[in-house]
């Protein structure tokens, strides 16, 4: 590594921003931003004071590079992280990590060849309340687990109008919400637990049949103000919604409901575990509350405060309590774990981050659910071999 951290982040929209800001907070030099060339894209970095290039080849021969951060559509995930891989790079990859597993299955296993330091972004794993949930269920606070439920949910895609290069196949791949949001849930509830899904039944919807593709560029939500002659009407099959009834491998049972057509909910996760002792809920809504249920005296509403926060949890928070942590600091937290994983020169052998390992469990999962949607019967993942 070079003796001050250096990134690159390739693709300059909003989620790239964030992997910028995170990684410059915590002292690593953004060496430069990787965009489709658009003035778009050139004008984003230059609000962030950060070069811009046309292509991640030509970023990497511009000086030194310790990591390549992978912010695209998810269709240039698996290509773009084997370039990086092939340069010597370690790399963080938003989730999916690819479009299907064959695709993880080769990016793990560069990846693992290559010797570098391979992430995903999930970044949830990183609120600190969610890392209290996890270290009650790991002492066995909460008594064996009966019960793992919950959901994420957003409104962002329920009208007609609404467009995004999510809702093409071609670049956002055959699933949309259990991809886009349900593999959070999915890699949480794993995380939090302990327990992965043996067998699953799966239920998938298109709620809106046909949407409006603007037929010149707008931001996020501006098609709904065009007019008719702006945009054409596409037909959609992939999934505005999904439930999953899934039988845990350690014997508990779960429910999980996905949604990115439910007004109001504006980017609600919600995980909730009921054990023989006690039971535990968190929402990315109310990120400093961890709801503690009691049967014989009162439940209980955890604040997020360093002092009173078990080890595992503490070692994650950075504010004093009252001090709001959110969205912005998971990244920071899940990147500082990366990269002292990159100063130490190689992977180590239980990272403390979600890896290329961790993103092709949740494309098997997601291949288990569409499946078991498209045959309408219960699927056992084969995530035994991929481990």
């Amino acid at each position: 590594m070079t003796k001050t951290p250096r990134a690159v982040v390739v693709g300059p929209g909003y989620i790239g921003e964030v992997h910028a800001d995170a990684l410059r907070r915590n002292g690593v030099v953004v060496a430069g931003f990787v965009g489709s060339g658009s003035e778009a894209g050139r004008a984003r970095a230059r609000d962030m004071g950060i070069p811009s290039f046309a292509s991640l080849a030509e970023a990497l021969d511009s000086g030194p590079v310790d990591c390549v951060h992978i912010a695209t559509p998810n269709h240039l995930h698996a290509p773009l992280a084997l370039e990086a891989i092939s340069a010597g790079k370690h790399v963080v990859c938003e989730k999916p990590l690819a479009m299907n597993p064959e695709e993880g299955r080769a990016l793990l296993h560069a990846a693992t060849v290559a010797g570098i330091v391979h992430a995903v972004n999930f970044n949830f794993r990183f609120y600190t309340l969610v890392r209290q949930m996890r270290a009650l269920v790991r002492t066995d606070a909460l008594g064996p687990l009966y019960l793992i439920h919950g959901g994420y949910l957003q409104d962002w895609l329920l009208f007609a109008s609404d467009w995004n290069w999510r809702l093409d196949p071609t670049l956002g791949g055959n699933l949309r919400a259990i991809a886009d949001i349900g593999s959070h849930w999915l890699d949480l509830a794993g995380y939090v637990t302990g327990q992965q899904p043996r067998a699953l039944v799966a239920d998938l919807a298109t709620f809106v049949p046909e949407r409006q593709r603007p037929l010149r560029p707008v931001q996020t939500f501006a098609g709904k103000e065009l007019a008719p002659d702006e945009y054409d009407v596409i037909r959609m099959n992939t999934d505005d919604y999904a439930s999953v009834l899934i039988d845990f491998d350690h014997g508990a049972r779960g429910t999980l409901t996905v949604s990115q057509v439910s007004a109001g909910r504006k980017n609600r996760l919600s995980l909730e575990v009921s054990g023989a002792a006690s039971s535990a809920a968190w929402t990315s809504e109310r990120v400093e509350e961890l709801w503690i249920g009691h049967r014989n005296r009162a439940n209980e509403l955890l604040l997020r405060d360093p002092p009173a926060l078990l080890p595992d949890a503490r070692a994650v928070t950075t504010a004093p309590g009252g001090h709001a942590e959110g969205y912005i600091e998971t990244h920071r937290a899940l990147f500082r774990a990366v990269y002292a994983a990159i100063a130490a020169g190689w992977p180590p052998d239980e990272p403390d981050y979600p890896t290329f390992g961790d993103g092709l469990r949740s494309l098997v999962l997601g291949e288990s659910i569409a499946r078991s949607a498209r045959e309408r019967r219960w699927i056992e993942p084969d995530l035994a071999k991929d481990q």
